[in-house]
């Protein structure tokens, strides 16, 4: 069976992104702090295994829109993505969205497709995708949320950064306790990496 996991920056008063997201913020203001254990030159010793499973590559995604760009409402510019011509997921991405667009295909064997009929068709095309290979919910909060109500998730891991964000896109509100049992910690001076298994 598939296995299905999620892996999100968070801060600890439970944001996944700093509120005023835009083109110029894309995870909000003071978003990017919650990120320095992965972004900051060099890794920290303790994080670098994170970084790599991180990065390592999964059989299919699953983002929300608001993840894959700043636009809202109808598809009103030709836009691609946040992360130039070679988007670091190099498998099928499925993004939630209200409006219709066709597909997007990028280099590295990254294709955006766009989902228009819920969480739940997305999560079947991307089994449908990966096969038996792993499916990761990248984000943002509301599609983790949309995932943690269908009981979709295996797998939580959070980075939990030493940062107060105060506002922003909380991860949790409105969230069923979905069974949260700890497997592994790992500390390091930027973040507090907690491996959650879901249901057990």
């Amino acid at each position: 069976m598939t296995r299905i996991t999620s892996h999100l920056s968070i801060s600890l008063d439970g944001f996944v992104a700093g509120p005023h997201q835009s083109r110029e913020n894309p995870i909000g203001l003071r978003g990017l702090e919650l990120h320095q254990w992965h972004v900051s030159d060099p890794v920290h010793e303790a994080d670098a295994p994170l970084v790599d499973e991180l990065l390592e590559r999964r059989g299919a995604y699953v983002m929300g829109r608001n993840m894959f760009g700043p636009i809202r409402g109808e598809w009103d510019e030709d836009w691609r993505g946040w992360w130039g011509d070679d988007p670091p997921y190099h498998a099928p991405v499925f993004v939630l969205t209200h409006y219709a667009h066709d597909p997007i295909e990028m280099r590295g064997g990254t294709t955006f497709h766009f989902v228009t009929d819920g969480f739940d068709a997305a999560l079947a095309q991307a089994r449908s995708a990966a096969g038996d290979r792993e499916i990761a919910i990248a984000g943002g909060a509301s599609t983790v949320r949309q995932a943690l109500a269908a009981g979709a998730i295996d797998e939580l891991v959070l980075d939990i950064a030493p940062v107060l964000l105060g506002d922003g896109e909380r991860l949790f509100d409105g969230v069923q306790d979905p069974g949260l049992a700890p497997v592994e910690v790992v500390h390091s001076p930027r973040a507090t990496h907690v491996r959650y298994r879901i249901g057990s």
